[in-house]
């Protein structure tokens, strides 16, 4: 199937020179992957259009602003979500973005999330990993959660680098000789799949039943581990809850560098079709493959036209 009518990419990477000057070290990447993070109008509209994409839903590139002390965080926030805005504005038929958030500073973030919304026009918000060390589904954040329900606007949990102890005692020394085993190759998904289930183990659905998650990488393995997540956490010693209902209820996923048959397949079997969104994971994974992949998939036309621009229409009310 070739004539698709419209593509919506939506977990696809920029930088902003606030956060690279306050991140340094952090920041850096490869000159390849750096000159596409940092351009909007040029290559990234070039590879875009190659593969026919018509949208990408713009999202600061990790490190966030988790690691950002709470004196710059304020303001580096409301510099790059201006910023996007300005992107935005200037190529609207091509962008949308998600906001990023002072999340240390849960009253800063609310505000900020309430202004990005209404004053700017962005989508929601992503979070990158662990804010200051802390999880996110302490109650310390729930007020940015609770804001995000009242906007209708969905957050995206995307990885970050897991916790230096975690990295010490259970990825070394092979992530010095296979870096990528703390990052996309296993340790993403374990942290961001992690955040996902104490969020739903946290209660924080209880109070707001209308919350809406956003994972990428086809879910972070959360749909492979469903059944047996929720067998186990039903056993008659621990407190009772309808994990696999919360899930599918709640959470979108994504399939940002994640192009395989198989898991897309089994993602179908697991979850309504409606769940799932196309992303490429850009300028990390390349958007000619993951085009490719989707159209040349077995699933059936009306999936792949949900999966490539209808599920992402509605959830981000496009």
């Amino acid at each position: 199937m070739n004539n698709i009518q419209k593509i919506i990419a939506v977990e696809e990477h920029f930088m902003h020179s606030t956060l690279a000057n306050h991140l340094g070290h952090d920041a850096k990447q490869p000159t390849n992957i750096r000159d596409r993070l940092f351009d909007f109008t040029g290559i990234r509209i070039s590879e875009m259009d190659s593969a026919g994409i018509d949208v990408q839903i713009l999202s600061h590139q990790s490190p966030g602003s988790q690691r950002l002390p709470d004196e710059v965080a304020i303001e580096a926030c409301e510099n790059v979500n201006n910023a996007l805005a300005h992107v935005i504005e200037e190529n609207s038929n091509r962008f949308l973005g998600f906001s990023m958030l002072p999340t240390n500073l849960p009253d800063a973030a609310v505000a900020e999330l309430k202004r990005a919304v209404e004053e700017l026009g962005l989508k929601g918000a992503m979070i990158h990993g662990l804010s200051a060390g802390r999880m996110v589904d302490e109650e310390f954040f729930w007020p940015i959660f609770s804001q995000a329900e009242k906007l209708n606007v969905p957050i995206y949990l995307h990885p970050a680098l897991p916790d230096k102890a975690v990295t010490a005692r259970y990825y070394s020394p092979y992530d010095e000789s296979h870096p990528m085993l703390t990052r996309a190759a296993w340790g993403f998904g374990v942290e961001a799949g992690t955040q996902a289930i104490r969020m739903i183990l946290s209660g924080i659905f209880d109070k707001h039943p209308n919350l809406k998650i956003i994972l990428g990488h086809l879910g972070e393995a959360l749909p492979f581990w469903l059944s047996r997540i929720q067998e186990s956490l039903s056993r008659a010693n621990g407190q009772q809850i309808n994990f696999e209902q919360i899930f599918k209820s709640n959470f979108w996923i994504t399939t940002s560098g994640f192009f395989s048959d198989s898991a897309l397949e089994l993602c179908l079997k697991v979850l309504d079709s409606d769940r799932i969104l196309f992303a490429v994971d850009w300028p990390y994974a390349n958007n000619q493959s993951g085009v490719n992949w989707l159209k040349n998939s077995q699933i059936d036309n009306e999936t792949k036209e949900a999966i490539f621009f209808k599920n992402a229409k509605k959830l981000l009310k496009i």
